[in-house]
């Protein structure tokens, strides 16, 4: 009698053949080596409730996997030389946005301006603080919006930023009653934080309005708010400070806010190096230099 195989295995074959023919697999080589060990299989086979007839093993079909699509090649665009320091917006700036008003006037703007609650400033301010200075200036400084001292006088630029800034326009030669000094924004932020993007949509219109009556020769943006709003820009003030541009017909320069100044004293020198740019511009008379 050939030897069985002990009951635990057979019955381990036997489940495998019936995993096997569940999958639907029934083809299996018998034996490669005749033998005992053949007849002993050939039982167990034959043992199992619907086990099919032993033949020959099929190989089961492996999925072959489809090449990946070989992608295009991309086309690298050559590196861009550096962006210029002030990009052109793609849209209308939001002085093109306004529509011109036939004969303006300082006093038509400030009517049209009214008891203004245009945005949320107006709930907390105590008065409008709309411009101050020459309306024929040669120059404008534009700042970012009133502080606690100008919001209780309703006039740009008295307090502690606003007595330096007085010096600096003495400095040049100039007095504030030969200037013109607003703000981006006409009501104070409060805690003097920087004024929220729909504030200042509601508001700048009035501010580019108020340049257009001017028609100065120049404007000095007084801090990156002023410089942002009327160029239109994302850029750091750092990356144009003390740099002439060109808007709308008149000659631009950004430089620090008396604020900054004050937390920042060494940089009164750079203020001053662009205040004197802006003299040559105007035709004022620079300090003679000292010597040694």
């Amino acid at each position: 009698m050939p030897e069985r195989f002990p009951a635990s295995l057979q019955q381990k074959i036997e489940d495998r053949l019936r995993y096997y023919e569940d999958l639907g697999i029934r083809l299996f080589y018998t034996d490669r080596n005749p033998g005992s060990a053949n007849l002993a299989v050939s039982e167990a086979i034959s043992s199992a409730p619907s086990a099919a007839p032993v033949f020959e093993e099929t190989v089961l079909p492996k999925s072959t996997p489809k090449p990946a699509p070989v992608p295009a090649p991309v086309k690298v665009a050559p590196a861009a030389a550096h962006p210029p320091l002030v990009v052109p917006p793609s849209g209308p700036s939001l002085f093109e946005a306004v529509d011109k008003v036939k004969d303006d006037s300082l006093l038509k703007i400030r009517e049209d301006l009214g008891e203004c609650t245009r945005c949320k400033l107006h709930k907390g301010r105590n008065k409008i603080v709309f411009g101050d200075g020459n309306p024929k200036a040669q120059l404008v400084f534009v700042g970012e919006g009133p502080g606690a001292d100008e919001d209780a006088q309703g006039l740009p630029f008295v307090g502690r930023a606003g007595k330096l800034l007085t010096q600096m326009i003495e400095a040049m030669g100039l007095q504030r009653k030969d200037v013109y000094i607003c703000n981006v924004v006409k009501c104070r932020p409060p805690e003097n934080r920087a004024p929220e993007p729909d504030e200042v949509a509601a508001c700048s219109p009035f501010l580019m309005r108020q340049i257009d009556s001017i028609q100065p020769k120049v404007i000095v943006c007084l801090g990156a708010t002023a410089a942002k709003t009327i160029l239109n820009t994302t850029r750091g003030i750092s990356q144009f400070r003390g740099e002439w541009l060109d808007w709308r017909g008149h000659k631009l320069m950004a430089t620090y806010h008396p604020a900054y100044l004050l937390r920042n004293p060494p940089a009164k020198a750079d203020v001053w190096k662009d205040l004197q740019k802006v003299m040559a511009e105007l035709g004022l008379q620079l300090p003679k230099k000292s010597k040694s």
